[in-house]
């Protein structure tokens, strides 16, 4: 938590004193964006900062729990300095000069600004890196959604075509189509800010809930502390080490996947036992769903 926190104000102090540096280095002047200038009612439209605000919030909100897991189940505690600095000196400026330089050309995409300054040959490049990028991550956000949804389906007693994973990929592309095609404030102008909106209460509820509800308090310190003395007790008894037994074995099992590994490990400086904790998060976890099912099952 401690980390997190101290992230979370090099963060907020990197984007008052270095943003200020960056925008002061691009110089951003009164201009008319290609927005208000071009307006074709398809690309180009005119939209409320708020509105704005809320479809960016939602894009970056998207690839945030995805990447940042996979970085730190693979690179450890190093992954608090990347995000921290890399979105300072790196991902934030990268993505302030794209978007200012893409205004300045008239609103035209990575591939036809690098065509303008660095010729035909890196034009081509980027095309061909931009078109597998999207395609990856097009097949992530495609996948995981029809996914989610088809479990939801099954979950509430549905059946037939509505619970197969194809019929909602036909959806999600079918709308990736007419998202495209149509103007950019018909759909993702009307759509986006609302679930911008539902992600916010949504982390609001839960930071409020965590804070205000003593049960939610309760069950996690019993759930660590238990994990703790349980595992602590049969790493004695079977002769293992036991502070490392009640890391991989207790902790690690009841934390929140690769992340939670990664901060558990971090902080008690056994990064080294990462692959045990794998194998605790895995195979201990779908053990303990399986009796908390039959339990459940038996007795509520």
């Amino acid at each position: 938590m401690i980390s997190f926190l101290l992230c979370l104000a090099i963060l907020i102090v990197g984007y008052f004193v270095y943003g200020k540096i960056v925008d002061n280095t691009f110089g951003p002047d009164d201009r008319e964006t290609p927005a208000v200038r071009i307006n074709d009612g398809v690309d180009y439209v005119v939209m409320p900062q708020w509105k704005l605000f809320l479809v960016q919030l939602l894009n970056i909100a998207g690839l945030g729990p995805i990447f940042g897991a996979m970085q730190g189940a693979l690179w450890g505690p190093v992954v608090f300095l990347w995000i921290t600095f890399g979105t300072i000196f790196a991902g934030g400026v990268h993505d302030y000069f794209s978007g200012m330089m893409s205004e300045r050309n008239d609103g035209a995409s990575i591939a036809e600004v690098t065509g303008r300054y660095l010729g035909p040959v890196m034009q081509n490049i980027m095309r061909v890196f931009s078109v597998v990028l999207l395609i990856m991550v097009g097949t992530v956000f495609a996948v995981g959604p029809a996914g989610l949804i088809v479990t939801l389906c099954k979950n509430g007693g549905l059946s037939g075509m509505v619970t197969t994973t194809l019929f909602w990929l036909i959806i999600i592309l079918v709308y990736y189509f007419i998202a495209t095609f149509i103007s950019i404030d018909a759909i993702i102008g009307k759509i986006y800010p609302v679930f911008g909106i539902c992600l916010i209460i949504m982390a609001i509820g839960v930071i409020f809930g965590i804070f205000t509800n003593p049960a939610y308090i309760l069950i996690i310190m019993a759930t660590v502390i238990g994990a703790m003395i349980g595992t602590f007790l049969m790493g004695k008894l079977f002769h293992f080490y036991p502070v490392e037994s009640m890391l991989t074995a207790g902790l690690c099992m009841a934390n929140g996947g690769g992340s939670g590994d990664v901060q558990c490990l971090g902080a008690a400086h056994r990064m080294e036992l990462m692959s045990y904790a794998q194998i605790s998060s895995r195979i201990g976890g779908a053990i303990m769903l399986v009796i908390a099912s039959f339990v459940f099952g038996k007795f509520l």
